[in-house]
């Protein structure tokens, strides 16, 4: 079962200090729309070939557009021995319907 985190819960645990080790599974050209600060890119097709460089240390909180997507790419890592995986619910769409920051990034 995938653990998940809502937003009005990741943006506490972000406000009062916590060390959360975010990660947009997104296009570049969804990217560009802004994206959750402080967030890591890892577009969702590259995942298999670049997990090594996701910490099996530290909880690592995935989203998408809606949570759809980094919903089944955390049940890949789990299925890949990843234990500490967890999907953002509702995606930057709910972190943004919560009224939260998003940070614009300009695309190069």
């Amino acid at each position: 079962m995938v653990k998940e985190i809502d937003s009005a819960t990741l943006q506490s645990r972000m406000a009062a200090g916590d060390a959360v080790h975010l990660i947009d599974i997104r296009t570049p050209g969804e990217i560009a729309s802004g994206v959750i600060p402080g967030t890591a890119l890892l577009p969702m097709h590259l995942i298999p070939s670049r997990m090594g460089e996701l910490p099996r240390d530290k909880e690592v909180i995935l989203y998408c557009r809606s949570g759809a997507r980094s919903y089944h790419a955390c049940a890949y890592l789990m299925e890949q021995g990843f234990d500490n995986v967890v999907n953002l619910r509702g995606g930057i769409l709910g972190w943004a319907r919560g009224g939260f920051e998003i940070a614009r990034r300009l695309m190069v």
